[in-house]
């Protein structure tokens, strides 16, 4: 990672001072490696999130739902988005109502969202890890569009003030979630796209397909193709192989979704 050396010592070029290129060029290389600690573990961690409160899912989506209409228009790309947050987080069906019904709430004129930022902040996300996800979960939101206006940065940032989360912290949460979504638009990610959309098709669900549906389908079809539940009708070898060949790939294709959606 060395993109903030290089922009922090432009900078200080640019001021025309040698001393603001190299302050500019220190805190470009503690920025790349704070990017770098935390993209490793943004890594590591993957689709995995933490089990959070009913408070927290409120407001996320309350917040999601005022960025997504700050600039006149919720797009098709913010609303898919969120619905795969309501997926990572293994919504229920009751759960997944109320989401959407905070989501149109937070779209509405003159919605609190500085209040309900710190009423989050005093009873549901004390923990930095706690904000750090609020954030994130937000961003991945807002950045499914290609640009973001300056209305929407704006409010970002009053979000990012209310809870705790410095200019720095912000900047690298959106460098993973950027840098993410490169990834998916590459032939690396194309290749990783194909393999996932097997998995749903395989169990036989689709991305819109909830949590439920999904272990659902893994189960029915686990029932179904396991070499035990044949044993007894003493099935030839070769139909004993492909049943052990189904269970194999069914059981492939639920265990990348269940890392993927964070299905517990």
């Amino acid at each position: 990672m060395y993109w903030g050396k290089i922009i922090g010592t432009l900078a200080g070029l640019a001021m025309r001072n040698p001393w603001a290129a190299l302050a500019g060029f220190v805190l470009g290389h503690q920025f790349d490696r704070g990017f770098a600690d935390r993209f490793r573990q943004f890594e590591k961690q993957g689709a995995d999130l933490p089990r959070v409160s009913e408070n927290f899912v409120r407001a996320l989506f309350q917040a999601m739902g005022h960025l997504a209409k700050v600039d006149g228009r919720v797009s098709e790309d913010e609303i898919r988005s969120a619905r795969m947050v309501m997926h990572r987080l293994s919504l229920n069906p009751a759960q997944v109502r109320r989401a959407i019904s905070c989501f149109e709430a937070g779209k509405q004129p003159g919605f609190p969202l500085q209040k309900n930022m710190r009423e989050l902040r005093r009873v549901s996300a004390r923990s930095a890890s706690e904000r750090q996800t609020f954030v994130r979960l937000l961003l991945e939101v807002v950045l499914a569009k290609d640009h973001l206006k300056k209305e929407e940065r704006a409010l970002i940032w009053k979000i990012c003030t209310a809870l705790e989360i410095g200019r720095v912290e912000l900047a690298q949460l959106e460098a993973m979630i950027r840098a993410q979504k490169g990834f998916k638009r590459s032939p690396a990610g194309d290749v990783d796209a194909v393999r996932v959309q097997r998995a749903y098709d395989t169990l036989g669900v689709t991305q819109e397909s909830s949590n439920d549906e999904v272990k659902k389908a893994y189960r029915r079809l686990m029932n179904k193709s396991h070499p035990d539940k044949i044993s007894g009708s003493n099935p030839g070898a070769e139909v004993i192989a492909e049943a052990e060949r189904r269970t194999r790939e069914v059981r492939s294709a639920y265990e990348m979704l269940k890392a993927r959606r964070s299905i517990r």
